[in-house]
């Protein structure tokens, strides 16, 4: 079992900045890629990006490349999210998400990801 707690969500102003951290607990996240979605009310969670067991391999969506950044600290146990230049657009829930143990390639699609943490909003105002 892992257990994933997201942190650093909170208002913001339209071309703002913030960091989302994903701190795992129980078993270690190092051997397994990690992502991170959004969700807003009423509608179909969203993949925002996506990083491989060692860091050196990531994905993002289209509306997000060039503006957010994943990275892991494997030492530390976390994932994180650098968010730039916000739009209101971005206003959402945001998790963090954990593949199957070994699993260590990125991947896009949520049903990918078993271990799913509690999400931090991110109100983006304009």
């Amino acid at each position: 079992q892992v257990q994933l707690l997201e942190s650093g969500g909170g208002l913001v102003q339209a071309g703002g900045s913030l960091r989302l951290s994903c701190a795992a607990s129980g078993r270690t996240a190092s051997n397994r890629a990690m992502g991170w979605f959004r969700q807003v009310l009423g509608k179909e969670r969203e993949f925002v990006a996506t990083i491989n067991w060692s860091g050196d391999s990531t994905l993002y969506a289209d509306s997000v490349k060039g503006r957010f950044t994943i990275s892991r600290d494997n030492a530390e146990n976390t994932v994180y999210l650098q968010m730039n230049s916000l739009k209101p657009m971005d206003t959402a829930v945001y998790y963090c998400a954990a593949r199957e143990r070994f699993a260590r390639d990125t991947a896009y699609s949520d049903v990918e990801y078993r271990y799913w943490g509690q999400g931090t909003q991110v109100p983006v105002s304009s």
